[in-house]
């Protein structure tokens, strides 16, 4: 009797214990060949999984450390498909000419990404149609209406990145909210998003992303406001070497600008900046182009299409410039105001800001 309860007691055991690995049974209308489960790695698409397609289903099978996002698609095709895998047997339905909306069940992380996925995406939609709407009014010359409508488009997708913000703020051991905060951590000044990360659920410090956000909060603040700016020297037009701090010390303030000629935000805000440049420039400010162009031709194409008449530097590394990776930037334009003793004075001025902060130094 003792034996044959031990027994069902095994069998028990064995029948509830926790799933090993990720089982997904992908079913995808139209697919042949290979199902490729892949991971974004440097930028990059790296295959963890493959799984031959038979009798219309592929079977993945393998372990992941902690539920985190993958990417699946299906030899041949473009379209990517976004999802979470963790431990547990999951399906994947759909067409493989509409990845976008492949369904999965049997995930629950992959269902509190999905909802909240789905709410941006209404967003994006709303955005995009009031968009579109302001460019008909732009064509029409009707000016008044276009700032309306381009005040309402703010409004739309500055409220979807505040849904974000609450999420992770209400959902701090969530495997979701690394995702999301990197989304939008370019906005925040990085006491916030230094105060957000430490909060997090510490099971969560092995998420690449959170590892990857620790390390920029720690650049971020050796350029913070208050910091001495770090120097770098950098290859002018002619390939010169020309160092920052034997610029700004010629200028009483002078604007570190983090660019690129396929910039569409930097090129529409270059305006601004000449036209500060061009009312400032006796009176002691300079700017510092620092380009994240990898095309040396664009690069100087641009700089005389937009007529911007300071100096210039580029590694030509493209989003591997050492100087933007030494001062963090990873979204641009961003820029840094520093004085004579290259000490930073502010950040990320943009339109009227950086004309009245330069006006208030240089009045």
């Amino acid at each position: 009797m003792r034996k044959m309860f031990v027994a069902a007691m095994l069998v028990v055991a064995f029948g509830c214990s926790k799933p090993e690995g990720y089982k997904i049974d992908v079913a995808l209308n139209g697919a042949t060949g290979k199902v490729i489960l892949e991971q974004r790695k440097d930028g990059n698409f790296v295959a963890v999984d493959t799984a031959e397609v038979a009798d219309g289903v592929a079977v993945l099978e393998g372990k992941v450390e902690f539920p985190e996002m993958y990417y699946l698609s299906v030899e041949g095709s473009q379209q990517k498909a976004v999802l979470f895998v963790e431990n547990v047997a999951m399906k994947v339905t759909g067409s493989v000419d509409s990845m976008r909306f492949i369904k999965v069940t049997g995930s629950p992380v992959n269902d509190e990404y999905q909802a909240i996925r789905t709410e941006l995406d209404k967003d994006n939609t709303a955005g995009m149609a009031k968009y579109q709407e302001y460019q008909q009014v732009v064509q029409s010359g009707d000016t008044v209406n276009a700032a309306r409508l381009m005040e309402e488009v703010k409004a739309i997708f500055d409220g979807q990145e505040k849904k974000l913000i609450e999420f992770v703020k209400n959902n701090k051991s969530s495997w979701v909210t690394p995702v999301f905060l990197t989304q939008v951590q370019q906005s925040m000044e990085v006491e916030e998003l230094d105060s957000l990360v430490s909060s997090l659920d510490p099971k969560l410090a092995v998420v690449p992303a959170v590892v990857d956000m620790k390390e920029r909060i720690t650049k971020l603040k050796r350029v913070a406001v208050g910091q001495i700016a770090p120097d770098f020297t950098q290859n002018d037009a002619d390939g010169n070497p020309v160092k920052l701090s034997e610029v700004y010390a010629k200028n009483t303030y002078t604007l570190i600008d983090f660019w690129a000629a396929w910039c569409g935000p930097c090129r529409q805000e270059n305006p601004n900046v000449v036209a500060v440049f061009n009312d400032y420039k006796d009176k002691g400010f300079g700017v510092f182009g620092v380009s994240l162009d990898q095309d040396r031709e664009r690069w100087l194409k641009a700089i005389e299409e937009d007529k911007l008449t300071w100096q210039h530097v580029s590694d030509l590394k493209y989003w591997q410039n050492e100087a933007a990776a030494l001062y963090g930037v990873n979204s641009i334009p961003a820029n840094f105001l520093v004085d004579s003793k290259g000490t930073i004075i502010a950040r990320n001025l943009r339109e009227q800001a950086l004309r009245d902060k330069v006006a208030e130094l240089l009045p």
